[in-house]
């Protein structure tokens, strides 16, 4: 249930130190405090006091990172466990890390009674494994169509001086990899300047699955990852991501110190992080690979596992990509049963201990063993467990039509997810700690019950919470205008003539400055192909440099473009003129053949409610208002959201995702927008 707080509630000292600690901080950060900005400081505050959990709708500008981490370093002071911070991507958890948190204690810290230690929590593959640079795991070439490797790609050798050194690429990077390891304090891959190319990054790092553990590691003293993990132990601030979130609260692995408070930022991503970090996938490559790996470093009899992968490839060949709504038939759930007691057989020959005192590919053998275990048990007890299982195959390039697309000869691939992670979230998350979730897209409308829904926070025996929307410092209606083309067709496959039409009209009128979204790499690249043949303006496509060279470039010319997919609707941040018009090719739903989200509708229709609605469409709305949100990022911004798919305005859901998008002014007239990009050009905006 939402509980509207009164907003002139009396204040207590908690609050009324942490506004004190607000204001200096951003005073002596050269800012200048902003009404939503104190207001969500002052519910966080409440939160962390009552122990009710929070849902913060805080918009681009309001300055929320300052207005949670003055709150969680206020109760970290008196208490005895450690604050979290825990983000959606690696790259917001490094910033706040790397310059939010210096930055806001340089001003804070005289005020406060000690300094404030800071700690970040990553996975363990992000960081040097110094038992795997001295040698400690064996050198194994991926088995052709292999699905995993568990972090180990030795198809570069260690490199003795007596070769003359690396000549390739490769071979360079991964010595630049051991000298630096013998340099770094922490072995964090993102303190690595310039980077290095995963494959070689996996030559010097492990997963947890590969790791020996402290018990067994003789260099667990000197680990990197175990070293970080003390420091969280000892710190009053944790920073970590949703992926170390779900693994603590779905696994209840101590991946985390215990903590009594923690606040997600980017929380529309949180059910989509932990979803995917709780999935599984298996295949008859991964069991021939394990067999494999178990005879090498075990010299166990493997013939029982490989007999059952077979039979298993055989009940799982031919079978369509998609969606088992009922389930494994009863030939595939007898296979799955007798690769299990095969895995456990082989577990349990395998135990004998080695008289190596370390023996990594031991190690490497038995962790391949365990995850097919346990990906059996999985999916015999999906139906029980109220878990998704579906096929699907890898995909392959096509160089002629130069877009990646399922290869139907591929061996199936089985999936499977849960179909919620309300109830675990529920138990795992918000039964035990004070929980805080912010984004600048939670709510629908005024509505925070399909973000609380999904999450676990509805329904019998939910927790109590508070949902408020502290609002954002621009002025939407006179900064920005909504233009839907209701004119053009509904979107079909590919991108229309129409809408190619359009969209070269949007951009000639506003002389470039023209960040374009679309639903598919393909659409993105068609669309920046015609363009460059019928515009004289600069277009930059995804997947043509780097990401973040690419924003550069954008940033920095007032007059080009940049096209792309999901990943640019995220996270880009370019203030200014250089971003005068975002184009949305299309309602961003989830694809119609995604199992998983078909399953979370169908589930929903079957308990009397609208799946489409609740799943579909709050999927689509959150996306969107994320894609029109890069559009005004300063007080000074002003520009065009054009969203080439008329279903905004003519179906009847039009209403409930126009409703999750800022409140700019709107309008379906091609006439007005285009003399509005027309004032905004490249003279003015620059």
């Amino acid at each position: 249930m939402v509980e509207k707080v009164a907003a002139d509630a009396v204040e207590s000292l908690g609050e009324k130190t942490t506004l004190e600690l607000l204001d200096r901080a951003v005073a002596g950060m050269g800012g200048q405090s902003r009404a939503g900005q104190h207001e969500m400081a002052k519910y966080v505050t409440r939160a962390i006091e009552t122990g009710e959990h929070l849902l913060v709708q805080a918009g681009t500008g309001t300055g929320k990172s300052l207005a949670y981490l003055i709150p969680l370093i206020a109760h970290s002071m008196d208490s005895d466990k450690p604050t979290l911070v825990s983000t959606a991507t690696l790259a917001l958890q490094t910033q706040i890390v790397g310059r939010d948190l210096p930055r806001l204690l340089e001003t804070i810290n005289p005020a406060l009674e000690r300094p404030v230690n800071v700690a970040l929590v990553k996975g363990r593959a992000n960081y040097v494994c110094r038992q795997k640079l001295e040698g400690g795991f064996p050198s194994e070439e991926p088995s052709e169509g292999q699905l995993f490797s568990l972090g180990e790609d030795t198809s570069v050798p260690h490199f003795a001086a007596s070769m003359g050194g690396p000549q390739s690429q490769l071979g360079k990077e991964v010595v630049r990899l051991r000298e630096w390891a013998e340099k770094t304090t922490t072995g964090d891959r993102d303190e690595l300047m310039p980077g290095v190319t995963d494959r070689a990054w996996r030559q010097v790092s492990v997963t947890s699955m590969e790791c020996l553990g402290a018990q067994k590691c003789p260099l667990a003293e000197e680990c990197f990852s175990e070293l970080a993990r003390s420091r969280a132990g000892e710190a009053d601030v944790v920073v970590t991501n949703h992926a170390m979130l779900a693994v603590s609260a779905f696994e209840g692995l101590a991946v985390l110190p215990e903590y009594d408070v923690v606040v997600v930022d980017e929380a529309h991503e949180l059910q989509d992080r932990v979803t995917g970090a709780v999935s599984g996938q298996l295949s008859v490559a991964m069991v021939h690979a394990a067999a494999s790996s178990a005879r090498k470093h075990t010299a166990i009899t493997v013939d029982a596992l490989n007999a059952a992968a077979d039979r298993l490839d055989m009940a799982i060949a031919g079978v369509p990509n998609g969606l088992l709504p009922n389930g494994l038939n009863d030939e595939q759930l007898d296979c799955l049963d007798q690769l299990r007691e095969a895995t456990r057989a082989a577990l349990s020959d395998s135990k004998t201990e080695s008289s190596n005192a370390v023996d990594g590919g031991r190690q490497l053998a038995r962790s391949r063993l365990m995850l097919i275990l346990e990906l059996c048990e999985r999916m015999l007890a999906a139906k029980e467990n109220r878990e998704v299982v579906w096929f699907s195959r890898n995909s392959t390039f096509d160089p002629q039509q130069g877009y990646s697309q399922p290869d139907e000869t591929a061996p199936a691939l089985i999936n499977i997810a849960p179909l919620s992670v309300a109830g675990r979230l529920r138990e795992g998350l918000f039964a035990d700690h004070t929980v805080v979730l912010t984004s600048a897209t939670l709510a629908i409308g005024s509505a925070f019950e399909p973000a609380a829904g999904g999450l676990g926070l509805i329904g019998d025996g939910a927790p109590s919470w508070t949902g408020i929307d502290v609002g954002s410092p621009f002025d939407y209606p006179k900064q920005g205008v909504l233009y839907v083309a209701k004119h053009l067709p509904k979107p079909g496959r590919g991108t229309s003539p129409e809408a190619l039409d359009e969209l070269e009209d949007l951009i000639r009128a506003s002389g470039g400055g023209a960040l374009c979204l679309f639903s598919s790499r393909r659409a993105a690249e068609e669309a920046a192909d015609a363009m460059r043949l019928r515009l004289d303006v600069s277009i930059l496509c995804q997947g043509e440099s780097t990401m973040a060279a690419l924003v550069k470039q954008f940033a920095d010319e007032p007059d080009t473009c940049l096209f792309g997919t999901m990943s640019l609707w995220q996270g880009v941040d370019v203030p200014g003129g250089s971003c005068r018009l975002v184009v949305i090719d299309r309602i961003p739903f989830p694809r119609p053949d995604d199992p998983l989200m078909t399953a979370r509708s169908r589930a929903v229709a079957q308990s009397g409610g609208n799946g489409f609605m609740a799943v579909s469409a709050t999927h689509a709305a959150i996306r969107l208002a994320q894609g029109a949100g890069r559009l005004i990022r300063s007080t000074g911004d002003k520009g065009v959201v054009a969203v080439l798919d008329s279903r905004l305005s003519t179906e009847r859901y039009g209403g409930f995702l126009r409703a999750a998008l800022p409140p700019f002014w709107a309008t379906t007239d091609r006439t007005v927008v285009r003399g509005v990009l027309e004032r905004l050009g490249p003279a003015k905006a620059s």
